[in-house]
């Protein structure tokens, strides 16, 4: 038996052997028009794997380099694009950054902070308007993090905490929702299931003996 587990690993697994196979078969033809011609149908055969996406540029180029990468960079055709070097086998990928922001309380979130921030430069009626939306806002951020719920107070407390004590906001200024309203319902059981044609029941255990004589 002739197992793949026996047969050379394959550079793209994804493409599958009878691909491969094909991008084999390109160094065969000696004539380069023609082995062009073969490359390009070769593409195209690859790129019906994902029929969503062929008409991609990038993904286009993206192609071409599998090409040489099956090819093992070897493969002398015309290349549309600056084909890849053996060394982005290799490579390094480029290190992601991440935010270092010192968030203050974890479960209202660093936008939230900046949010009261820029509350705090505001003016007038807008400015009250924000505030309320903000502190319903952080309960219901509060409410999602421990479920037995909130005092508005902490919520206030908060507030001026993060504002730096300039949104010192009273309970009589702001009715804050319910925190009930913040926690979503349990779901209902379901209904039984009932058989369209119970089986008779007998009431009477002498009626029970009769039908079993019969």
């Amino acid at each position: 038996m002739d197992y793949n587990s026996q047969r050379r690993k394959l550079p793209l697994p994804e493409y599958g052997r009878n691909i491969q196979n094909m991008v084999d078969y390109l160094f065969t033809i000696e004539d380069k028009e023609k082995r062009n011609r073969s490359a390009q149908t070769v593409i195209d055969v690859m790129g019906n794997l994902y029929p969503y996406l062929r008409d991609v540029a990038e993904f286009k180029h993206k192609l071409w380099d599998h090409l040489a990468i099956m090819s093992d960079f070897k493969l002398d055709i015309d290349y549309p694009y600056n084909p890849p070097t053996p060394d982005i086998l290799t490579e390094k990928p480029n290190q992601v950054p991440y935010s270092d922001n010192n968030i203050r309380y974890k479960h209202y979130g660093f936008i939230m902070e900046s949010l009261i921030k820029k509350t705090v430069e505001l003016e007038g009626e807008e400015k009250e308007v924000l505030i309320e939306l903000l502190a319903n806002h952080m309960k219901k951020s509060y409410v999602a993090w421990n479920k037995d719920g909130v005092d508005d107070e902490k919520i206030f407390q908060d507030l001026k905490e993060l504002s730096r004590g300039k949104l010192n906001i009273k309970k009589e200024d702001i009715q804050l929702v319910d925190a009930k309203a913040f926690i979503p319902p349990k779901p209902k059981n379901k209904k039984k299931f009932k058989r369209n044609n119970p089986k008779p029941r007998f009431k009477c255990q002498h009626l029970q003996s009769k039908a079993v004589a019969n």
